[in-house]
């Protein structure tokens, strides 16, 4: 039997009871930031529900950090009572008082962010950078099959969608230039990805196993790692990635928890060779995710994450299996997402071979690269519980 709501969900929502994410918003007529959870066109105060108890004041906050902190039980007794609530008739008058309609509140960055950690987890991804910058050599490095490579970046400029991301400016050396210059990026590119959000930390020395991830890991959210390739490129050697990463990253501001992303669960691409036994799965965390990437309005790709060849759940074990703790508030990407038609590329270097090919725009402009006032939202959905598909919201940036 289908779960239904008493709530009205339009058609084709992001947003069906399914789902239920949470995020954190304040009320354009006024008070301070709270958590709450989306269904439909609504939100729903979490704070007021429980008010007056502890919950309730670790939900009347401007993050979710406090409520994370409780871990896996409490998410679970929480989900519960919300799917409750909205399903049936008993305290209906209690929750009818507590919805906000959503074009009607400010939506804010739906956690504190401790650390940022970006990986590359898409062998389709990776393969095409290699093919762009080392076209006589292997594409792939010899590492990239027997670990997640991530680069660790900065959680100070995690930033909600719709924030103006501000172009960057640096270091640029072309190949055919003598010297390096300095100035904004004529480069400027996006990395679609997902984002998972860290509830429950662990203490420092100890490592997190792959079968573990549900109990550390609250839920994914949408995320833009946007890339000045040319300051990247100048920079990134011998080191990684640094000031071409580091001037901002965008989320969506609902994490849609684990336990609404059961349905899409599905296995990762065969991995050979077979992983070393820390990142080896029972379960594999692949997920059915289908995204998409629009350029000023223009839907230019389709990018499908359950290619990716390393899981999040993989991901989490690498990062901790030298004893580096997590903390309530880690946020870290996937790389960017790509498939292997051209229309799934989820970079505009890989869209545009690097510039060799160029984007048409419907107004018949073209772009290799971002043009100030451009703005790139993201958006995906995955199979729900019940038959239904559920949403992640968008994450949208103008350059500025």
């Amino acid at each position: 039997m289908t779960l239904q709501t008493w709530v009205p969900v339009p058609e084709g929502s992001d947003f069906p009871i399914q789902n239920l994410p949470y995020g954190v918003f304040t009320p354009r007529h006024g008070g301070g930031p709270r958590v709450g959870v989306a269904i439909g066109e609504q939100v729903l105060d979490l704070s007021a529900i429980w008010a007056g108890t502890p919950l309730g004041a670790d939900l009347a906050t401007g993050s979710l950090n406090r409520f994370l902190r409780r871990g896996p039980g409490e998410w679970a007794y929480v989900r519960e009572r919300v799917t409750n609530l909205l399903s049936t008739e008993e305290q209906r008058p209690l929750v009818e008082a507590n919805l906000h309609r959503l074009d009607q509140v400010t939506l804010h960055l739906p956690v504190e962010v401790a650390d940022y950690v970006d990986f590359y987890a898409s062998e389709q991804h990776a393969t095409n950078l290699g093919r762009i910058f080392r076209p006589d050599g292997e594409a792939l490095l010899p590492n990239w099959k027997h670990l997640p490579v991530g680069y660790h970046g900065r959680a100070g400029t995690v930033v909600v969608s719709g924030t103006g991301i501000r172009r960057p400016s640096g270091q640029r050396k072309a190949p055919g230039d003598a010297a390096p210059v300095f100035g904004p990026s004529v480069r400027l590119d996006i990395e679609a990805e997902m984002g998972f959000v860290v509830g429950a930390g662990s203490a420092l020395g100890e490592s997190v196993g792959v079968d573990d991830f549900a109990d550390h890991v609250f839920g994914a959210v949408l995320l833009n790692d946007w890339s000045a390739r040319d300051i990247q490129a100048w920079e990134y050697v011998p080191l990684g990635p640094f000031l071409g990463k580091s001037f901002a990253t965008s989320i969506s501001p609902w994490v849609v928890p684990l336990a609404a992303l059961e349905a899409a669960r599905v296995a990762t691409p065969a991995q050979r060779p077979e992983p070393l036994p820390y990142l080896a799965e029972k379960q594999g965390w692949g997920l059915d995710l289908r995204m998409s990437v629009e350029l000023n309005g223009q839907l230019v790709s389709r990018p499908p994450y359950a290619g990716m060849y390393w899981s999040p759940a993989q991901m989490l074990a690498h990062m901790t299996v030298n004893g580096a703790s997590l903390r309530t508030g880690d946020l870290y990407g996937s790389g960017t997402v790509s498939g292997p038609a051209a229309d799934q590329r989820g970079s505009l270097i890989e869209l545009t071979w690097n510039g060799r090919d160029p984007i048409t725009l419907a107004d018949g402009s073209t772009r290799t690269f971002l043009e100030d006032g451009d703005t790139v939202t993201l958006r995906a959905t995955a199979p729900g519980a019940d038959g239904v598909r559920i949403g992640f919201g968008e994450v949208t940036g103008t350059i500025v």
